[in-house]
């Protein structure tokens, strides 16, 4: 029996005995609707015309929603036609009116305008099934809530109401509204395909427009977020890390990422331009060159660009190494550096053995201080670390990465992760002192999840210092569960020519996912059923090429890292995977590299995936099974009781 005291103020919710009977009645219908389609998607690096076309297409639910709704009863042509509209309406139809003006016959345009309507009208309601009146009516837009609502709840084809609807269709055609419901209806159907978004991981860097894909997650309207190690970073570099803030900058340079810099989050960067143009005139490793070269920037810009990156990698060298010297227990000292060359002999000495280095000049660098700032790098630090804190665009995506995401999620019986959990060679959960306290599995996890939560919130200067190291560590740490491996090695890269220093050892748990006993425990470690539960990560991209596979262990584990950024297309083959989870099961879907969207749109292509993985033989999953339909199961015990207080006079109806 629940407490009197909850059941009277759960009364002031519920105040009669028809309105708690409404609700009850309610709940057990909704848990009896087929379950809504997630969709996950993992390692966007900044990609956004790739990200939003699949954000679009649903990875293909779209196009099987058209297939479904219409059947043989439109062409193959049509049906891509109806695709591009919804996923670009604005766009399409602007095509549309160009191409129909060019024959200056305005009849053709009205025509095209009703043939859509009552297409998309169709779509929308083969796409609203499975949701109740109440949730499809939130998803509309006010303006057109009732004109909508009424269209989808009638039949076009009854003689009754042929002529009512009808003249719903002429009337929005008469009031040049016909545009704008188009609109309305694309989104509609793209909101109503996906209940629900998961990002796994590496939101940002490489690709220039990690500001673009925050914007539309911010817009979207169900998404969790499972931070990667390049979102950490960010993070961090937010909050006020001047070492997390000093690798941003140096990998958006290494990929001539100056649009999310600078055009997008407004960051400054004349002081390091000027202190890059007044130390860095000498020559440079050829491995500081960008990586991208991108068409609009001169030969003269690149060599600046390549400059300005080699001045930050030296500032962050030096601060990463006051870090390791003021953290000692992160064990990080064998990634400290400076103080092991030869600025003489322009050599480095690493476990004993001694490497010519391609570049030597380091003209800001003291030998007998090698971590010391100069007077010069401490006012750039200062000012970029003002620029950082001042950018309202880069503080309102740090919080929405801080509100929506976590280390890990588990959610409708999947575990969500971005790389790995940290494993001994044996199997074991791999143990890691953090802030005293030795932690391993789940509990190493949450405690690094509550250390991001610290660097954003805390108040108190120490413990926010310290917590800013920790997400630091997270960027490139070898317990790291965002990175997992022994060591990111950007200074051998850098300066050794000899490839075994480059060499990064991936943590155990990589040569062991593929053992479905250790993915049995590791989900047994966050409280799920082994049986009928999945590991969801991405991370370390899927060679296809080579032979990899997504599907691990037996289909316990499934990485969804195929390849979103253009800089691992050449190694994977493909452009990414993403994994669609609705009513009657997963299906695991590889796609291909995405040309643009101007061609999306002109020519009606879409990037189709090609399904890899389809889960069959399972049970029609209703939203009774999911974690909200357990949710809905306890509230209906709830409102039973008060039904029962009510009818006993325990409680009194208002």
């Amino acid at each position: 029996m629940y407490n009197l005291n909850y059941l009277k103020l759960l009364s002031n919710q519920y105040p009669t005995v028809d309105a708690v009977s409404s609700e009850i009645v309610n709940f057990s219908a909704i848990i009896n609707l087929p379950k809504g389609t997630e969709h996950f998607l993992a390692d966007i690096h900044g990609e956004h015309e790739a990200f939003e076309h699949v954000m679009r297409n649903a990875s293909g639910v779209v196009k099987r929603k058209i297939d479904d709704a219409f059947g043989d009863t439109l062409t193959d042509a049509q049906k891509k036609e109806l695709a591009t509209l919804v996923y670009y309406p604005q766009e399409k139809i602007a095509l549309q009116k160009s191409a129909i003006a060019q024959n200056s016959n305005d009849t053709a345009l009205l025509e095209w305008y009703e043939i859509v309507m009552i297409r998309l009208i169709r779509l929308c309601r083969k796409s609203a099934y499975k949701y109740t009146h109440s949730k499809v009516r939130k998803a509309i837009p006010l303006h057109f809530q009732y004109i909508i609502e009424e269209l989808l709840h009638e039949n076009e084809h009854s003689v009754m109401k042929q002529g009512y609807y009808q003249g719903i269709v002429d009337s929005i055609l008469a009031i040049d509204r016909t545009e704008d419901f188009i609109v309305v209806l694309a989104e509609l159907i793209r909101k109503l395909v996906v209940d629900h978004l998961h990002i796994v991981g590496d939101i940002y860097d490489r690709g220039y427009g990690a500001y673009h894909v925050m914007d539309t997650l911010i817009r979207h309207h169900s998404v969790d977020i499972q931070w990667g190690n390049h979102d950490v970073l960010w993070i961090g570099a937010a909050c006020g890390s001047e070492v997390c803030m000093a690798d941003a900058l140096r990998v958006s340079l290494r990929y001539a990422n100056l649009e999310t810099i600078e055009e997008n989050y407004g960051l400054n960067l004349t002081p390091l331009v000027r202190l890059a143009l007044d130390h860095y005139q000498g020559k440079y490793a050829p491995t500081f060159q960008v990586k991208v070269k991108q068409i609009n920037l001169r030969e003269k810009d690149l060599d600046l660009l390549s400059r300005m990156q080699k001045a930050i990698a030296v500032i962050q060298m030096k601060l990463e190494g006051q870090l390791i010297m003021r953290r000692p227990e992160l064990q990080l000292a064998d990634r400290q550096f400076l103080h092991l060359i030869d600025f003489q002999a322009g050599t480095v000495t690493l476990e004993g053995q001694v490497y010519q280095m391609m570049d030597a000049d380091f003209p800001t660098v003291d030998p007998l201080h090698p971590y010391e700032l100069t007077k010069d790098e401490q006012n750039v630090v200062n000012k970029l670390k003002t620029s950082f804190q001042h950018s309202t665009d880069l503080q309102k995506h740090a919080r929405f990465l801080i509100d929506k995401g976590s280390m890990y999620k588990v959610y409708n019986g999947n575990l969500l992760y971005h790389a790995c959990i940290p494993l001994t060679e044996e199997g074991d959960f791999q143990e890691f002192e953090l802030c005293g306290r030795p932690l391993r599995g789940k509990a190493l996890l949450d405690a690094f999840d509550e250390m991001v939560r610290k660097a954003y919130y805390a108040q108190d200067s120490q413990e926010k210092a310290q917590a800013l190291d920790v997400v630091w560590y997270l960027w490139c740490g070898a317990n790291s569960p965002l990175f997992g491996k022994s060591k990111m090695a950007t200074f051998e890269r850098y300066f050794i020519a000899e490839k075994e220093t480059h060499k990064e050892v991936k943590n155990s748990y990589y040569r062991l996912r593929d053992d479905e006993s250790v993915c049995v425990r590791i989900l047994s470690e966050f409280g799920l059923n082994a049986a009928t539960s999945h590991i969801i990560n991405g991370h370390v991209p899927v060679k296809v090429t080579a032979g990899e596979e997504p599907i691990r262990a037996n289909g316990k584990l499934i990485t969804i890292d195929g390849g979103f950024a253009k800089a691992y297309q050449k190694e994977t083959g493909i452009a990414g995977y993403t994994l669609i989870f609705n009513s009657q099961g997963m299906h695991l879907v590889s796609h291909k590299p995405f040309e643009s969207k101007e061609r999306a749109i002109r020519k009606d292509l879409d990037i189709l995936p090609t399904s890899v993985f389809i889960e069959k033989n399972q049970a029609r999953m209703l939203v009774g099974d999911t974690d909200i339909g357990v949710g809905l199961k306890a509230d209906i015990v709830t409102l039973k009781s008060l039904l029962a207080a009510y009818r006993d006079g325990s409680v009194k109806e208002q």
